[in-house]
């Protein structure tokens, strides 16, 4: 994922900046300063959650009818998930 012509083409294409982060031993000068790998982070815990929340079986199959009743078990697995990270 570290290529600069690589990040300057998606820039120029499509508008996208790639904030995927530099590998360690990088030759060049780094082209990001932080701001936007801050973001990255924040972004792949946001991530594991939801695959975590993915792995309990009501809320994956939505066997429930009710709106109210499924977003009541997607409240108890996300209770169930920050009590066991706690």
């Amino acid at each position: 994922y570290d290529s600069d012509p690589h990040d300057e083409l998606l820039r120029q294409r499509f508008g996208v900046e790639l904030i995927a982060p530099h590998k360690r031993n990088r030759k060049r000068k780094p082209t990001q300063d932080g701001r936007t790998l801050r973001c990255y982070n924040r972004r792949w815990k946001v991530e594991r959650f939801f695959s975590w929340l993915q792995s309990f079986r009501r809320v994956k199959t939505r066997y429930e009818y009710n709106d109210q009743n499924y977003l009541g078990m997607v409240q108890l697995a996300s209770i169930k998930i920050m009590l066991r990270y706690l």
